[in-house]
């Protein structure tokens, strides 16, 4: 037994991390420093979403194409849905809003640019389908469009600061019409790119774990539960580690979040995309950032509502130039179907630069 758990850990590296899970918890218990309770609970959460991501693929497999998308399109971004939903619970609402940006910056930016960058040292000149990252590309500068909506107009409709009213009618609607737009691209994608990437994905996945259904859902449910524990102990460390290092929660929010709950999915991206299977690792950023802007979003809004801390989709002027520049260059760098190492490169130093500024930006 002993020298299997051995086996298995030296393949999947990750699993090392479940440690953080036990020590998280010890950390919580005895009142350890807040940066310690916040660096073990984020190490815990990394390879638990891991395992929500591989049960995910392991019941698709079993569920066919068409409702294995489904269920890989709603649980895509489970973990760090688990993790907003905490800190709406906490009233950390600002934190919400720049996480939901920062998901979306580093699956254009960060996982793109790297996938770029590593792919095109190893392959050259890569490839990928042009047209649905045309689509997809699309759908982007849509969601950041209708993003800007309730962000200009919502001051001349009621307070802000205190959501009135009318300010959460209008977070609403603009969710509702969201989640249709995002039911009804899944939809278009399934039916118009049906076998585009096909060959990439079946080879990726006979790769991944052998599970039985009922272990899938044991992985599953377990690792939902293991997120959603951490995710009380992280999000209760912020405040502490704002008042203790001066970092705002806003960089917090954009940078740390984002990361934490999506660091298995990025490298899936790199790693295929090294593998030469571009138009995965394209489809793996474009679509996360879209299931953030198009259903994450909208969902926490309706959520917040349900739990008494209203959240609206009003973003600051930070957090929406920082979205127009990113989903403007992704557009531009998709646009002809080709990738190579010098565009990833520059997808990173925007990232970096946009880090180091919301870094400088006072607590």
């Amino acid at each position: 037994m002993i020298q299997a758990s051995i086996k298995y850990l030296k393949k999947k590296p990750i699993a090392f991390l479940l440690l953080a899970l036990p020590l998280a918890i010890l950390a919580e218990v005895n009142h350890w420093p807040p940066l310690w309770i916040f660096a073990l609970s984020a190490l815990g959460v990394i390879p638990l979403a891991y395992y929500i991501g591989a049960s995910t693929e392991a019941l698709a497999h079993y569920t066919g194409p068409r409702l294995g998308g489904l269920l890989n399109a709603t649980l895509g971004n489970a973990a760090e849905l688990i993790i907003t939903i905490a800190a709406i619970r906490a009233g950390l609402l600002e934190l919400v809003k720049a996480s939901i940006t920062g998901s979306i910056l580093g699956n254009l930016l960060l996982v793109l640019g790297m996938s770029m960058l590593f792919g095109g040292i190893r392959n050259g000149i890569q490839t990928f389908d042009r047209r649905q990252a045309s689509s997809n590309a699309i759908l982007l500068v849509l969601s950041v469009l209708i993003l800007l909506i309730p962000s200009l107009l919502s001051p001349y409709i009621g307070d802000i600061v205190q959501p009135s009213p009318k300010v959460e009618t209008l977070s609403l609607g603009v969710a509702a019409v969201m989640i249709i737009i995002y039911v009804l691209g899944l939809v278009f994608s399934h039916t118009a790119f049906k076998g585009l990437g096909t060959q990439e994905i079946v080879e990726v996945s006979t790769a991944g774990p052998v599970w039985t259904v009922r272990n899938s859902i044991i992985v599953l449910g377990l690792s939902t539960l293991g997120v959603a524990y951490l995710s009380e102990i992280l999000v209760g460390a912020v405040e502490p580690i704002v008042a203790s290092l001066g970092i705002s929660e806003f960089f917090i929010g954009i940078i740390f979040i984002p990361l934490i709950g999506n660091v298995a999915e990025h490298l899936v991206a790199v790693q295929v995309a090294i593998k030469n299977k571009m138009t995965l690792s394209v489809e793996i950023a474009v679509a996360s950032s879209l299931q953030i802007a198009l259903f994450v979003a909208p969902v926490l809004v309706f959520i917040s509502l349900l739990m008494g801390n209203p959240l609206t989709l009003v973003f600051n002027q930070f957090e929406y130039l920082a979205l127009g520049v990113g989903v403007l260059i992704t557009a531009l760098v998709s646009e002809d179907g080709e990738s190579n190492w010098l565009e990833g490169a520059e997808l990173l130093a925007l990232y970096i630069i946009l880090a180091l500024a919301f870094f400088l930006l006072p607590a």
